[in-house]
């Protein structure tokens, strides 16, 4: 029962396991065996938590900005709210707002040896040479342009070969 709820998106394993016990409810019984009244306690337990006895420090949004209050948000609510809030930094220019939007570590992670995945800032590479072709050979799927030459050198060659001749 445990690993079910903590499938819900925004209820981790241990809201899961305290849930179940603030309503003495089995943690062993399988979701197709609760009756509809536990089913209906289990739903109100979630959209509101701190009237099923739960602790506010378990809820995922204390003291939220707009009301003020504590909430356990869960699905599409959740993803909304952070949305909302990485907007709000952004209207305000906060130094988090530039880290979200250069898609650095946001809460104070060092980051100078880890998290190197990801495209490198400011280097452009053109094409990599093909294993054993001729050197500066572009690999397959990069295009390069070149300019028609009229080699001038070989008419140079062969007017100093004729008058060398004479």
């Amino acid at each position: 029962m445990i690993v079910a709820l903590s499938e819900v998106k925004g209820i981790g394993y241990n809201f899961a396991q305290v849930l179940l016990q603030s309503l003495n409810i089995s943690s062993n019984i399988r979701v197709g065996f609760l009756t509809d009244k536990e089913l209906a306690d289990i739903e109100t337990a979630i959209k509101n938590p701190s009237r099923a006895g739960m602790p506010y420090w378990y809820v995922n949004r204390r003291k939220d900005m707009d009301t003020g209050s504590d909430q356990h948000l869960i699905t599409s609510d959740l993803d909304f709210a952070i949305s909302n809030d990485i907007d709000r930094e952004k209207n305000v220019m906060s130094l988090r707002c530039y880290r979200h939007m250069f898609g650095l570590r946001v809460r104070g992670q060092c980051t100078r040896t880890t998290g190197r995945r990801g495209g490198a800032v400011g280097v452009k590479r053109t094409g990599k040479p093909m294993p054993g072709g001729p050197s500066g050979t572009p690999a397959v799927g990069v295009t390069t342009t070149q300019t028609p030459t009229t080699e001038p050198s070989k008419a140079v060659e062969s007017s100093s070969k004729e008058t060398v001749k004479k």
